[in-house]
């Protein structure tokens, strides 16, 4: 059995070590902050999000997703998952919030009415003669 400072030990890994084993420094986080060092110089902490209940806190997995969503970090669907709602609930979160669930140029709306324009004349029944 690990003593409770041994249980709160902060652990240390090189970039290159990040590199190769992700992994461990993973598992690592789950229990305890690890420092990433870069040339023998902190360069960042992990921390896993377990610890002291954080992703259980009431709206933290909601923030958490929409901000990835809104920086591009997440698809839609991803970022539901990630909330733990459905894509239609998280959809009307974003719309709460005011961040557009679908974002398109204006070229890329344009063509989209295009194609909708084009398919809709192909699928209109032709008048019998």
């Amino acid at each position: 059995m690990r003593s409770s400072l041994e249980e709160r030990a902060m652990h240390a890994v090189s970039v290159s070590v990040l590199k190769h084993n992700p992994a461990d420094a993973l598992r690592q986080a789950r229990s305890s902050p690890v420092v990433v060092l870069n040339r023998d110089h902190p360069d960042a902490v992990l921390i896993g999000l377990e610890q002291g209940g954080v992703l259980q806190a009431p709206g933290v997995r909601a923030a958490l997703a929409t901000a990835l969503f809104r920086d591009g970090e997440l698809s839609l669907a991803r970022a539901a998952r990630v909330a733990d709602l459905d894509v239609a609930s998280f959809i009307a979160h974003l719309g709460r919030l005011g961040i557009p669930a679908i974002r398109l140029t204006a070229a890329e709306s344009n063509a989209d009415l295009d194609t909708l324009e084009q398919w809709l004349q192909s699928s209109s029944p032709t008048p019998a003669r």
